[in-house]
């Protein structure tokens, strides 16, 4: 029997009270800020709004509102029912965030944290394409208050699983910048190395593209393959064989979220929105692609309607080309810094991923209680 269920069975046998929030929390809504407001009030502490990124970081300014533990949530949009933890910090919200800051001597609000978290989005309004998650209705979440020392029991044991999962973002990151790091360091070549066009060194088959509207694709087994990567499975395939495709289109060649060149093997299908590229060796093709991805490709894009990277303008992309002995050590170094950063099979990608399912089914298992009738 764990510490906790000793507790359980000591403290609540027969279940736990519930509440809803506005019992146990003051519930508060930010303030309309302005570009303006937060350039003419510039300063040091956070303003948090919408966004989930840098826990929604809308700016920083010279005052704040709270420097009190509480929790934040996002009342509209997409993100709308994220919440965040704050303590020991000064900070302010905007009109898209709610705060819930505690009204009782019976809640952990790191607690109450880990419970939003897996129940705020259920009550979110989807209704006319705005959800929603406005005070008065996060006001009827009702949680469960297990007696203060199983609350901070649940707390302690979550932390640690949100501590490694953190630790390996961490590690990720790192191995991210590592993986840059030695990437720009393979690809400083001496003046003895060639530089080529790109369209002398492999064949172009964009001829052979064929795109097809969603609504006439019969479903099946072949990856349908667009600007930036799969986007259907298809009947049929008009490619076979190993090849590197690359963006001819999309806000993607400017922004570089993900990667423009990519390799494809076997049956596929491609649309008129990826350049489609073979070689002759598997080394001279995986060079290819972590060159292209690695550079600035910027004087080639048109952006006259939309980023465009037409064939003329990809065929004089200048390739350093050194041996085929060279390109195979190359490719071999930054397949085992793809693997580590990039696979969600064995990488730490599927690392993180396997954290996170587990984290989330102990929380899920941890925050259940039987309702005292």
């Amino acid at each position: 029997m764990t510490k906790l269920d000793r507790l359980i069975a000591e403290l609540c046998p027969n279940g736990v009270e519930y509440k809803t929030l506005d019992e146990i929390c003051i519930l508060t809504r930010g303030l309309v800020m302005s570009k303006d407001y937060l350039r003419d009030n510039a300063g040091v502490y956070p303003v948090y709004s919408s966004q989930t990124a840098n826990r929604g970081v809308f700016g920083f300014i010279n005052t704040y509102d709270y420097d009190c533990e509480s929790i934040t949530w996002t009342t509209d949009g997409a993100n709308a029912g994220s919440v965040f933890y704050h303590i020991d910090e000064k900070f302010s919200i905007t009109n898209v965030c709610g705060l819930l800051r505690p009204n009782s001597e019976n809640v952990i609000m790191k607690f109450i944290y880990y419970i939003l978290q897996t129940t705020a989005k259920s009550y979110v309004n989807d209704g006319m394409g705005n959800p929603k998650l406005m005070s008065n209705v996060m006001a009827t979440v009702k949680i469960p208050i297990p007696p203060l020392p199983i609350q901070q029991e649940i707390v302690r044991i979550l932390d640690i699983f949100t501590g490694l999962q953190t630790e390996l973002e961490a590690e990720l990151e790192a191995r991210k910048k590592q993986y840059e790091h030695y990437r720009n360091l393979l690809f400083m070549f001496t003046d003895d190395i060639p530089i080529v066009p790109l369209g002398t060194i492999g064949t172009n088959l964009d001829s052979k593209r064929k795109p097809v509207t969603k609504n006439v694709r019969q479903s099946g087994e072949y990856p349908y393959y667009g600007a930036s990567g799969i986007v259907d499975y298809v009947s049929y395939y008009i490619f076979e064989g190993d090849f590197l495709l690359v963006s001819e289109d999309g806000a993607n060649l400017v922004a570089r979220n993900t990667p423009i060149a990519f390799s494809a093997s076997g049956k596929i299908w491609v649309n008129n929105h990826a350049h489609v590229l073979q070689f002759n060796t598997y080394a001279t093709r995986r060079y290819i692609e972590f060159y292209l991805n690695s550079i600035d490709l910027s004087r080639f894009i048109s952006t006259a309607a939309q980023p465009k990277l037409n064939q003329e303008n990809l065929n004089k992309i200048p390739i350093p080309l050194p041996s085929i002995e060279e390109q195979a050590r190359i490719v071999a170094i930054l397949d085992r810094f793809d693997v580590l950063i990039n696979d969600i099979t064995s990488g730490l990608p599927a690392e993180i991923t396997g954290r996170r399912k587990q984290y989330e089914y102990y929380r899920d298992k941890l925050l259940t209680f039987k309702e005292i009738a």
